[in-house]
């Protein structure tokens, strides 16, 4: 099948699940109901959302500097601004195809800043393991803190349909999954092994090796405080923009960081099940919200104001990326 045929489906697919939960969404909302979220579409001070897009722009900044701190153990020192547009091409292109804007940002780094692309791969790897653990560690912290509102809410939605799904496997399959992993992976490098002067083993173990280096090059680091400290202040950002969006809508400006948490914590996850979090994001806000004691029509309004927000800034900065990438480039060449 043709790459750019399957790109396609790809994209049809996912946008496909995106539209299906906005219909599924919207499909038991009442007259009455839609008449209060119009209401607070109206009302809303989009004038807030401008220092919301600022922090998110600072967000993407820090993390193209945070980036650049897994490349110098590797002996590579991309500039921050080229870095910065690779991150927003690659939120671009995540916005149709999911987990190919990190393909596209290694590529794009592989070819303005000559750093070997396989190499980038093993640090897109770490960097999105550092990110897993900052989610994994801000669940925790939310949950422990908001025992009484979140506890029954994520045992619910999470815990109970895991352990359903535990104890509802199947044993034997569970076994014969990772006996067939074993051997693939058995098979694999018995290949390797047995063709290892052949040109196509020689280029997936140069690959394989390239891929490992990256991922390892988080422990060669020598400035992890650092590396830590951006991470802190990427995920600062992000809180700070649900914070602020409260502020958009009347109903919501009472709401204070513990809720920002939640909606952080919970909207993540919505952002990962479709591209950019479409039709995924602002149901999970608002059945977020409405654990605070807000109304339906309010949270959905919030939800798809800051999904809106942050999307359009995505669209636009990377547009000005794309552009920016091939502005540069040329006047470097000129320069030459």
């Amino acid at each position: 099948m043709p790459k750019a045929l399957k790109n396609l489906l790809k994209f049809i697919c996912f946008f496909g699940i995106g539209v299906l939960l906005i219909w599924l969404f919207t499909r038991g909302i009442s007259p009455e109901q839609w008449a209060q979220i119009n209401a607070a579409f109206r009302s809303a001070n989009y004038w807030l959302l401008i220092p919301t897009m600022i922090i998110g722009i600072a967000s993407h900044w820090f993390r193209a500097i945070r980036w650049k701190f897994l490349m110098k153990p590797l002996g590579y020192q991309p500039s921050t601004l080229n870095t910065f547009f690779a991150v927003m091409v690659g939120y671009l292109v995540n916005l149709a195809i999911p987990r190919l804007g990190e393909v596209t940002r290694c590529g794009v780094i592989a070819r303005y800043e000559k750093v070997p692309a396989d190499k980038l791969v093993g640090t897109m790897i770490a960097e999105r393991a550092v990110d897993l653990l900052c989610l994994i560690l801000l669940m925790v912290l939310t949950v422990l803190s908001q025992l009484e509102t979140l506890g029954s809410y994520v045992n619910e939605t999470i815990i109970q349909k895991l352990s359903e799904k535990i104890a509802n496997a199947n044993l034997v399959q569970i076994l014969a999954g990772i006996g067939i992993l074993v051997l693939v992976i058995v098979l694999i490098a018995w290949l390797l092994r047995k063709f290892s002067r052949s040109k196509v083993a020689v280029t997936v173990k140069n690959l394989a090796r390239g891929i490992l280096e990256g991922i390892l090059s988080i422990g060669k680091m020598k400035n992890k405080g650092w590396f830590i400290v951006y991470s802190i202040l990427i995920w600062g950002c992000y809180l700070s923009q649900v914070y602020i969006g409260f502020y958009c809508l009347k109903e919501t400006n009472h709401l204070g960081l513990s809720a920002a948490l939640a909606v952080l914590m919970i909207g993540s996850v919505g952002m990962i099940v479709t591209p950019g979090g479409i039709g995924a994001y602002p149901p999970l806000v608002q059945k977020t919200l409405e654990l605070y004691g807000i109304p339906y029509a309010i949270g959905f309004a919030f939800g798809w104001i800051i999904w809106a927000a942050q999307t359009a800034l995505v669209i636009v900065l990377g547009i000005i990326s794309l552009i920016g990438l091939s502005v540069f480039s040329q006047r470097g060449k000129e320069a030459k």
